[in-house]
């Protein structure tokens, strides 16, 4: 299931080409999904306090965070929603980071604890590259524990799986083909989506390959300014290609900032 940490208002028109002026509130989604060997995983951690609040914030944390306005909901903060389910934050055994983007990973410090599955190589280049250049790839590295590279589990040296519906090979999580990490390059370094290929009907959470699920349509993708945000506008396109055959063949997507109510929603979110 999927929580949704915070509402980002914008245009519909940002997000879907042709689309109305009119403000959409975006939904800032992270998984939730207990395996029956590896324990409780989060995918993401969604928006949290570390982006909104605090004197200690950066000049351009500070300027981000005005300028996307982003409403958290406290309700579904992810140590309500883990008290909600009867656990806590100790509880969560591993977190899956799609990408690094400060809507990603603004809660990765309630876990200090938590094995961390995400592309390594990814993570060393931020690591080697200053502060300001890490800005220009829309990542904020203050808000990643400094002993990250030591928990992480390179996604790129598990075992490889064929993932169903013509998404091709990915990488096993979990080691039992419930869990497979699709690379969907295009949005940002290392961007991949998870498909939860044991499901009746396979899911992908396709992550930021696409912001609504309309814009998946062909030619409905957004041009400027949304698409100078991509780190490569034509691998994009093809990402979207991609997620957009997967529903074609008979699979669900589901894309962390639509607006849209999903069934694999948290049930009783606030709107």
């Amino acid at each position: 299931m999927f929580a949704n940490s915070a509402f980002v208002s914008a245009p519909e028109r940002l997000a879907v080409r042709g689309g109305d002026r009119h403000p959409l509130r975006f939904k800032v989604r992270y998984g939730v999904h207990q395996h029956p060997t590896a324990g409780l995983v989060l995918i993401d951690t969604g928006y949290g306090s570390r982006v909104t609040e605090g004197s200690g914030r950066s000049l351009p944390l500070r300027i981000y965070a005005s300028l996307l306005r982003p409403k958290l909901i406290e309700e579904l903060q992810p140590t309500r929603v883990l008290d909600r389910l009867g656990a806590s934050t100790a509880d969560v055994a591993a977190i899956v980071l799609t990408h690094f983007h400060a809507d990603h990973v603004a809660a990765l410090h309630l876990f200090p604890k938590a094995r961390i599955y995400a592309k390594a190589a990814v993570h060393a280049r931020i690591e080697a590259r200053s502060r300001f250049s890490n800005l220009r790839h829309g990542v904020f590295d203050e808000l990643l524990p400094q002993d990250l590279s030591r928990r992480i589990v390179d996604i790129d040296q598990l075992p490889v799986r064929c993932a169903p519906h013509g998404l091709g090979e990915s990488a096993d999580l979990l080691g039992d083909g419930t869990m497979l990490a699709v690379d969907l390059p295009g949005h940002a370094e290392g961007h991949f989506g998870i498909c939860f290929a044991g499901l009746p009907v396979p899911l992908l959470y396709a992550v930021d390959a696409q912001w609504c699920a309309a814009a998946l349509a062909p030619g409905k993708a957004p041009g400027l300014p949304a698409s100078l945000i991509a780190s490569d506008r034509r691998a994009l396109s093809s990402s979207t290609r991609r997620v957009a055959a997967f529903v074609e063949n008979g699979g669900d997507v589901l894309l962390c900032h639509d607006p849209s109510e999903s069934p694999y929603d948290l049930p009783g979110a606030p709107e």
